[in-house]
């Protein structure tokens, strides 16, 4: 199937592992001309070698914090510059500490929304006028199941994922007349290292071995198991394709079925 994607301009955020990484492969495979960012300045110089050799794309990287608005500023406009424009933007961040509501603290309040929430404002106002002059472009938010049904020892991505599904439906809104689509993928229990975290404070909390914890989440999902990252791009992959192009506004759970609600 054609997805429409080859030579278009794509940026992934947070992409030197995990969901990210994955999703950053597969829009090389399908020949976009390629962005990624990412703390680890090291790491990420690393996968765009690797990339650009297995695929043969470019691909253009900064080491950045994606909290930072100067700094997602400035990468919007090299790889605009670079590149010619933007056309698909993924924004992702790493989620934040597993605890219960009585051990957080403020700062711990403050992170997440400036990692999981700002960074997504910061995001769409580099790119969003950079569509509305082609008419075309495609913003993509990976967030969590927590945003349809809460997760123990996850208050703080319980809520704060929560407000970056206000805003994709907002921006949908607002700049559908201009060709932009602007949705939301939330991930169910994944091979991640940030399940890992996950799971060791849920064993922790219940007083059991780990292997228990992801064994519980595999039953929850009625596929019985846990997701691959690659499953995961795959979704996101096609939802800026142009296949995709009457879908926005939506939050697409790949969660194989965890999800309870209708």
């Amino acid at each position: 199937m054609d997805l429409g994607l080859k030579d278009r301009v794509v940026i992934v955020a947070a992409s030197s592992q995990g969901i990210g990484r994955a999703t950053a492969e597969a829009f090389a495979a399908e020949g976009c001309k390629l962005a990624i960012c990412a703390r680890s300045t090291q790491t990420l110089r690393l996968l765009a070698a690797t990339i650009a050799g297995k695929h043969h794309v470019p691909v253009h990287c900064e080491g950045l914090d994606v909290g930072d608005a100067a700094a997602v500023r400035q990468f919007v406009g090299n790889v605009a510059n670079r590149f010619g424009g933007v056309d698909v933007c993924v924004t992702n961040a790493g989620g934040p500490p597993a605890k219960g509501f009585l051990a957080t603290t403020a700062e711990d309040w403050q992170q997440a929304v400036e990692q999981n929430l700002l960074s997504v404002v910061h995001f769409a106002r580099a790119v969003v006028p950079l569509m509305q002059r082609k008419k075309w472009g495609r913003l993509i938010t990976i967030t969590s199941l927590t945003v349809k049904q809460p997760v123990d020892q996850l208050v703080l991505s319980n809520a704060v994922r929560s407000g970056v599904v206000g805003l994709v439906k907002s921006l949908a809104n607002e700049f559908g007349p201009d060709g932009i689509t602007v949705n939301n993928v939330g991930p169910g229990y994944t091979a991640t290292g940030r399940l890992k975290e996950l799971a060791r404070a849920q064993a922790q909390a219940a007083e059991v071995a780990e292997e228990e914890i992801f064994a519980r989440w595999a039953a929850a999902s009625p596929l019985r198991r846990i997701a691959r990252p690659e499953e995961v791009a795959d979704a996101i992959v096609w939802l800026a394709s142009e296949r995709a192009s009457f879908i926005t506004g939506q939050t697409l759970l790949v969660d194989g079925g965890a999800y309870k609600g209708l």
